[in-house]
């Protein structure tokens, strides 16, 4: 255990936080999403939802400063409506990080940025469409 460190936040998950750099990008991929068949490297946090894992990990690390999104999001599909957790993303991570940029990508684009991404992390959010990709900033 480490002090000042949310316990929702794994060895594995805090190690791949460190070893990201400046423009590194993680996805926090809800219970529905393809993370091993796309992750490079996935992390396990069944039983976690996407609001409680984003605000741990918006604890350690900051935004990206030098691009015009940080924090990306998966567009719906076939007039899906706006997914109700969006809001709360959006609180939280206002609330962490005053460098707070939106954006949304189309599925498979988003599909193609999780295969880049250093890492998946595979929650068990249930709500649909909770899908986010952070580019780390610089500490």
């Amino acid at each position: 255990m480490l002090k000042g460190i949310s316990p929702l936040i794994s060895p594995n998950l805090l190690k791949i936080l460190a070893e990201m750099g400046h423009g590194d990008e993680i996805v926090i991929a809800d219970a529905n999403f393809p993370s091993e068949a796309l992750g490079k490297r996935v992390v396990r946090a069944d039983g976690i939802g996407g609001r409680e894992l984003l605000d741990a990990i918006l604890d350690l690390i900051p935004l990206d400063t030098y691009v015009d999104e940080n924090f990306i999001l998966m567009q719906t599909v076939n007039g899906d409506p706006t997914p109700e957790i969006w809001a709360d993303y959006y609180a939280i991570a206002g609330k962490k990080d005053d460098n707070l940029r939106t954006g949304t990508v189309s599925r498979f684009a988003f599909y193609d940025r999780a295969k880049e991404a250093y890492a998946v992390i595979a929650t068990g959010e249930t709500a649909i469409y909770a899908n986010i990709i952070i580019k780390k900033g610089v500490i």
